[in-house]
Formats: structure tokens, sequence, C-alpha cells
């Protein structure tokens, strides 16, 4: 006899999978299924059909139903690129943005990053998961399934560990699947000017987090202000060795050939991009790195350019969309602005942008199960209040998300926003 479905998900109007064939227009591969339907085993998809083709033999009195409203359903959202964890407060970095400050007179002023070291190494633990915590609840109010989450605010052995270790504990104390970034090359740590050595201590620190499982990728601020491409290439390398995805900072405040060089290394994913050119573009193309857009640091930072979505997907790149969540230049969790601002400065397509927070943010992460609905995949869904995608990004930063599933469980359920 068929086990039951633990839970069901029916009555969407339209749920989309993203697990369509690869080398299509983004409708393709969202795979639409009109009036489809969701049966979930345990963690995983069981089921995927016409909600008229559901096996009635699945179905039983301990079954939990869903009922999706008439609404959309999706895949659960990736965040793929945060710097959620930190501690401290940036906000007059923003009253000075608002008189004419750029980040990098700020940063030489001694705020920026610098500003958020002090303040992680100050923190405990335990301040820092109670900081954390809130944010990641507001991601999950977003339908955010999985996050990734960046070290970088400790720069020396000690802070950039327990940054790691906090992320862990995080991971086991509320539902979203994190998935942990080493990124020790971020800034010059307070005081110290031998950028030699301070990238020397980072390879001894790489060998100890990939001995100790401490993280799945390793990251670099590739920028002017920052570190520059042959400096970076010794620690880029052995993350590489050490088997750590690489995802890279790349071209936000100034063109550098940035995209060329996470091409070069077979990046999993090139980040920001704001200054990105015709050859970089190129480049990821032929590498297959996914670019992953953040609209939210390019507003608040007042750039003058945000990254040219259009002419990336135009020319066969996969395009993941973030927030970038961190306390200086993108200081939010809402999801739903970045996917309009995609569409409205990018230049994507609503069914792009929705592709970008499903398997294009997988994708970014190296994992395709990630963003995507098939069977004996992670049962990972968002049942949104929109009639259509047009809806979903024209109500501007507004959160459709009426019930979250993690792992087959129902982890957040609120019918406040129905049919914004």
């Amino acid at each position: 006899m068929t086990r039951p479905f633990d839970l069901l998900v029916r009555n969407a109007r339209t749920l989309f999978t993203a697990d369509g064939p690869g080398g299509g227009p983004a409708e393709q591969l969202l795979s639409p299924i009109p009036r489809g339907a969701v049966g979930i085993q345990d963690a995983h998809v069981a089921w995927i059909g016409a909600e008229g083709d559901v096996p009635r033999e699945s179905v039983a009195a301990s079954t939990r139903i869903v009922d999706a409203g008439d609404g959309l359903v999706t895949p659960g959202f990736v965040d793929s690129h945060t710097h959620l964890v930190w501690a401290g407060d940036r906000s007059g970095e923003f009253a000075l943005r608002c008189a004419g400050a750029d980040y990098l007179s700020i940063a030489r002023a001694g705020g920026g990053i610098a500003s958020t070291v002090r303040a992680v190494r100050e923190a405990s633990d335990e301040t820092l998961i109670s900081l954390a915590l809130p944010r990641l609840q507001r991601l999950l109010a977003q339908g955010v399934t999985t996050a990734e989450v960046k070290s970088g605010y400790g720069l020396d052995a000690e802070t950039e560990l327990r940054m790691l270790r906090v992320i862990d504990l995080l991971g086991s104390r509320q539902p979203i699947r994190l998935l942990r970034t080493f990124l020790w090359p971020h800034a010059m740590p307070p005081g110290s000017t031998d950028r030699e050595a301070f990238l020397a201590r980072g390879q001894k620190v790489l060998r100890e987090v990939a001995r100790a499982g401490l993280a799945r990728f390793a990251d670099a601020f590739v920028e002017e202000g920052a570190f520059g491409q042959d400096e970076l290439r010794p620690f880029l390398d052995e993350a590489r060795a050490l088997g750590l995805g690489l995802k890279l900072h790349v071209d936000q405040l100034r063109a550098g050939q940035g995209a060329e060089y996470a091409a070069s290394l077979g990046a999993l994913s090139a980040d920001h991009l704001e200054s990105v050119g015709p050859e970089g573009i190129a480049a990821l193309a032929r590498g297959r790195v996914t670019a992953v857009l953040i609209p939210t640091a390019t507003l608040v930072l007042r750039l003058l350019r945000y990254a040219p979505g259009r002419a990336l997907i135009d020319a066969g790149v996969g395009v993941a969309v973030a927030t970038n969540c961190n306390p200086g230049s993108a200081p939010t969790e809402n999801l739903a602005l970045a996917m309009s601002l995609s569409c409205l400065q990018n230049g994507l397509t609503p069914a792009e942008v929705l592709l970008g927070v499903t398997r294009r943010g997988g994708e970014a992460l190296g994992d395709a199960s990630l963003g995507r609905l098939r069977v004996g995949g992670p049962a990972d869904l968002v049942v949104l209040g929109a009639p259509h995608l047009d809806h979903l990004v024209a109500h501007v930063a507004t959160s459709h998300v009426q019930t979250v599933v993690r792992a087959g469980r129902i982890v957040l359920r609120s019918d406040a926003n129905a049919r914004c």
C-alpha cells in the first residue's frame, strides 16, 4: 500500500518547480504547472503534478493539508549572499551617504567594515547569536529557506573561526538552512598595514577551516581599497585546492576585470558586478559562473549604475538575486525589495527574478537541489498570496509570503499578507 503524504500543498493557481530543462528562457526553466499540487513525505517531495491527478491513496486522515488559496507555490527562496552575523551600529554612515560621502571615504575615515570588526571582536557568541536571530526571522518571513552566510568581520584567526562556529549554532536554532563562507580578505584589519603578512595568516586559518569543515566556500573582496588580484591568487588557489568553492565580490565600485578573474579561477559565483564590462560578461558566460546581483547595495551606496542584468542574461549567464544583508551597504533583509529592484534597475523580467531567488540561487551555491521542487528533492517551498508573477514584483518591497515549508515542516504561517 502507498504510504500517505505527511503534507499536501494544494489549490495553487500556479505551481513553479524551477526544475525545467536547461537552455531555455526563464519561463521554461520555471516549469509552471497550472492548478499544481505537491505531496511531501518526511523532508522530501514525494509527488508533483496537477491537483486533479493527486493519487487518492496518498491522502489520508493523517495528511496535513495546506491550502494555497489560489496563489502561487514556488521553491523556497535561496539568499545566496549575506553577511548577517554582526554587532555594532553603522546607521550613522547612512546619514553620511545622504550628505554625499561615498564608500571609500567612509572606510578611510575608520568606518565601514573596520567599524564592524571592532564591534564583533568585542561581542560574545551569545550576543552575536541573539542579534542574528531576528534577522533570520525576517528572512524567513520573506520566504527564504536557504541562506549563505559569510564571516569577514573578525579579520583575525580567533574571531573568524568563532564567527563560522556561531553561524553553525545559528543553523541549529532556527529553520533556515545556513551555508558558511570564509571571507578572510574582506578588508585590512584595523591598525594593520602589512598586507602580505595578513594574507599569509589567512592561508593558515584557511587550512584550519578546511580541516574542521567550518565552511563550504571561500570569498574575497576584489576591489580598489580592498584587495588586488595578484596578491589574492595564493589564498584563492589554496582554497580551491582544499575543496572550497569560490564566491567573489568583484566589479562593484570600479571596473577592474573582476569578472574575468572570477572566471579564470572557476568561481561558483561573481557577486555585485555593477561595473562589469562586455569582456567580463563574456568570460562569465564561457566559464558558466553565476552572477549574483545585489541591487539593495547599489541603492544604499548610491552608485551611478546598477549591474547589467539584462546584458548578463542575454549573453547566457545565469543570474541570481540576493539581499547582501549587512550592517553598512545593505542593511536590509527585504528580499522582496531586491526582487523589485532587479526588475526596475537591473532589467530582469519577473520570471527571471523568481528564477534568480530559486534555481539560480542554488547554482550560485553549487547545489542543484536547492531552489527547485523535484521528486526526491528537499521539501522547501513557499506559498505566496499573489495571483501571478507580475504582481509579485510590481507591489514593490512587499512580501506576499503566506506559508513557508522547510524540510517538509511548516515553519511559518501568516495570512496577514494575503492578496496584498
